[in-house]
């Protein structure tokens, strides 16, 4: 064993060498051993002896530090075996800028990793993570120890502790557990659920409902101070003190009941509270400690529910006094409501109805029945149909049914789910429509082709229709309606026609004015052009109003042609008749004399005459006496038309005027041979007329008789009672009277012989009309050629009327 030591001295040596600086490396550097290797090649022989003397302490040394590194791993293993036996983690800094080293594993602060325990934003609170950092911080710069527990975000409770240890920053967190982690858990609920106690209890306390609690026997053990003016109590300790209830008796025994089977209580019932008489939802239940109840004050709830109870009963009232179908459909599609003009739309059963059929099965039974549109695809229109149930607003849709018919139907969603259509039977209303556009079409026709120009003004005064008369009346444009142009722009075209401002005024005062009665306005307009226009407005129904221009310029020329015309007239006819007045009694004066002293002369008062002397002086007497007559006649008509002749009214015998009259006018009747005969009828009476009128009238109507009557003939007077008239007719039956000349004979001076030997001056007739029409009566004639004459005198029976007629 030397020999081989010796002989292989340098390797050995440096293997013992290599194993002796493994053991002791801090006794060797790389220096050093580059020495040894320089003495040991230098000194082989001699590390030889010293190798096999130093090998024996080596082998005594080795073992030495063998059983070192065992203690010391034994210790490792039971440091690391009591850190493994609790969650927790280690961290150490060895200088303040130094890298931090982990010991441990936080996988119980829910941040998998060591390293990651110091991300205390992963793990820990807002508020704790602030802390563990500024403590931190503390400790790593100025040595300050820390200690305090906190809970994670996982759940755990952590104890989070840091001190300085030789010089090193150390941080320990470590997982609280056992019966200290459930205190700690049991604390953090005991402050949850205290602070959830008094925000319930401050809840309770400040509700405006009435809150309670009771024990297990049902005594009020609490209350809140809504419950406390409820029952009138000064507050809350009293209404417990004195144990006022809130309920009625009834209630309160069924609360009772409900608190010893262990069931809630509700009911809804009335109570007083604050001395007023309410309506209470009541609600008590059990709880760990007894009962806990509230009442909730319903009564504006219920006054509320009522009035809507009673509107939609006033709705439902209205609806069915609708013509408008109405049908209500529920979420279900099925049918609620309807009202009678729905059954009337459709003709369907009552019963089917009162099953509250859904929606396709009402339109299925239509279909079936032939009453709704017909299309080709059935099935996508009534999908069309029945998407108004999922549709967010209302939609509008037109069905021309088979029969004629067409039904506005809209479909508007509830807001609770389902659909109320409405259907409305339009055919009436299309068919009026169409009537009434074929009406306006006739009248706009009617309008265009009118020779006059028309105007319509509406409210706003705005021409709202003109025809195309109007335009070329007033020279403007024909479209001018199409503007719809105020009546001021209107008239401002139009003045330059016809500049009067007045009347122009006037039109606008009554299409614009506000005025108490809308009344017709018409004005004539003479414009500059010499054309003259009848203007006329008329308020229309609708507050528009129409004006119209009619040109009357021909029938104006003609008018006031007429007029100069008929004023020439009426001077010729005053001049004629102051002409006859003043003639007749000029004429009348020398007259008198003359028959004065033509009938001295037929007396032979002073001489006798021979038979040619007498036959001419009664001539001259006779033609005296008719000339007399017409001027009296003359002066009579003249008197009626100054109105200065008055009538003397009495009583007078009809049959003795009639003799009077009749007796005048015996020789002609007798000369022309001629009979007389007179009819009175009982009942005539007498008659309030003027007598000497009376005769007049009856003496011309005998005389003009006599005139148109051949000899042989009888000429009748008869009188009779009509009513409360008199009728007196004269009627003879000689040649009549033609059509053309029975208009004329009541004329002055109208005189027709109509082939007889009648001559007179036209007078006669005239002065019977005016003075029977100055009694209030009226002239009738009768007559026809070959027929003879039938002249009725109607005079009034009554005073009064005569009267009036003679002023």
């Amino acid at each position: 064993m030397p020999a081989l030591a010796a002989s292989q001295g340098p390797t050995v040596a440096f293997a013992q060498s290599d194993l002796f600086a493994k053991m002791h490396p801090d006794l060797f550097s790389t220096g050093a051993l580059s020495l040894v290797l320089a003495g040991l090649t230098v000194f082989a022989a001699t590390t030889s002896l010293v190798y096999v003397r130093e090998r024996a302490r080596w082998h005594r040394r080795e073992a030495a530090l063998a059983r070192e590194l065992e203690a010391a791993r034994g210790q490792q293993d039971r440091l690391s075996a009591l850190l493994a036996a609790d969650a927790q983690v280690v961290v150490s800094w060895n200088g303040r800028n130094a890298e931090p080293v982990f010991e441990g594993d936080s996988g119980f602060l829910g941040a998998p990793g060591a390293t990651l325990a110091l991300a205390y934003g992963a793990w820990a609170p807002p508020a704790e993570r602030k802390k563990l950092e500024l403590a931190t911080d503390a400790l790593k710069e100025r040595g300050e120890a820390f200690g305090f527990t906190l809970r994670s975000k996982s759940g755990p409770f952590v104890d989070a502790e840091g001190r300085p240890v030789a010089g090193r920053a150390v941080i320990r967190l470590r997982e609280v557990s056992g019966e200290r982690a459930q205190v700690l858990a049991l604390r953090a609920e005991l402050e949850r659920v205290s602070t959830d106690h008094k925000a319930l209890a401050g809840l309770l306390t400040g509700l405006p409902q009435p809150a309670w609690t009771r024990n297990p026997e049902g005594r009020l053990t609490w209350c809140n101070a809504a419950y406390a003016r409820a029952v009138e109590a000064a507050d809350g300790i009293e209404a417990v003190r004195n144990g006022l209830e809130l309920l009625d008796r009834s209630e309160r025994e069924g609360a009772s009941r409900a608190r010893r089977e262990g069931q809630p209580f509700s009911a809804r019932a009335p109570a007083i509270v604050a001395g007023q008489r309410r309506t209470l939802d009541i609600l008590e239940l059990p709880t760990p400690m007894g009962f806990a109840g509230i009442a909730t004050d319903m009564s504006e709830l219920e006054a509320v529910r009522a009035d809507l109870q009673r509107q939609m009963d006033a709705h439902v009232r209205t609806l069915d006094r609708l013509k408008t179908a109405v049908a209500v459909f529920d979420a279900s599609q099925r049918l609620v409501y309807r009202n009678p003009g729905f059954e009337t739309l459709w003709s369907l059963d009552p019963g089917f109805l009162d099953g509250n059929p859904r929606d396709g099965e009402i339109l299925d039974r239509l279909r079936s029945e032939r009453r709704l549109p017909e299309f080709g695809d059935y099935r996508s229109w009534k999908a069309g149909v029945q998407a108004a149930y999922t549709s967010t607003r209302a939609n509008e849709d037109w069905w021309y049914l088979p029969d004629g018919r067409t039904i506005h139907v809209v479909a508007s969603p509830n807001p609770q789910g389902g659909v109320t259509y409405l259907l409305d039977d339009v055919t009436e209303r299309f068919t009026l429509e169409s009537r009434f556009n074929a009406l306006s079409r006739t009248q706009r026709e009617t309008l265009d082709s009118l020779r006059e120009g028309v105007a319509v003004f509406g409210s706003d005064g705005r021409l709202k229709l003109s025809n195309p008369a109007f335009a070329q009346y007033w020279k403007i444009q024909a479209d001018l309606a199409a503007a719809a142009p105020h009546i001021d722009e209107v008239v401002r075209l139009c003045r330059p026609l016809f500049p009067q401002d007045e009347i122009w005024s006037e039109l606008h005062s009554v299409i614009t004015g506000v005025r108490d009665a809308r009344e017709d306005y018409g004005c004539r307009m003479e414009r500059r052009d010499g054309t003259v226009l009848d203007c006329a407005a008329a308020p229309l129904p609708d507050g528009a109003t129409l004006i119209s221009f009619a040109d009357v310029t021909a029938s104006v020329n003609v008018e006031r042609a007429l007029t100069e015309k008929n004023d020439a007239l009426e001077t010729i006819s005053r001049l004629r008749e102051d002409f006859v007045h003043h003639v007749s009694y000029e004429l009348r004066s020398p007259l008198t004399n003359i028959i004065g002293f033509a009938q001295l002369l037929g007396t032979e008062a002073i001489g006798a005459l021979n038979d040619k002397q007498r036959d001419y002086a009664s001539h001259i007497v006779r033609s005296s006496g008719a000339l007399l007559a017409i001027i009296n006649d003359i002066l009579d008509l003249a008197t009626i038309d100054n109105g200065a002749l008055t009538l003397e009214i009495e009583e007078v015998d009809v049959a003795a005027t009639i003799a009077q009259a009749a007796a005048g006018l015996h020789d002609r009747l007798t000369d022309s041979k001629l009979e007389l005969k007179v009819e009175i009828a009982p009942q005539t009476g007498p008659l309030r007329a003027d007598g000497k009128r009376l005769r007049q009238v009856l003496f011309n109507l005998i005389s003009n008789a006599i005139g148109f009557s051949s000899p042989g003939q009888t000429i009748t007077v008869s009188a009779a009672r009509r009513g409360d008239d008199v009728s007196i007719t004269v009627a003879d039956q000689g040649r009549g009277i033609p059509a053309e000349v029975k208009e004329k004979v009541f004329d002055r001076f109208e005189s027709h012989s109509l082939g007889s030997t009648h001559r007179g001056v036209g007078l006669g007739l005239s002065i019977v009309r005016s003075i029977v029409e100055l009694h209030g009566g009226h002239v009738e004639l009768d007559s026809a050629p070959g027929r003879g004459t039938r002249v009725t005198a109607v005079f009034p029976s009554e005073g009064a009327r005569m009267s009036d007629a003679a002023e």
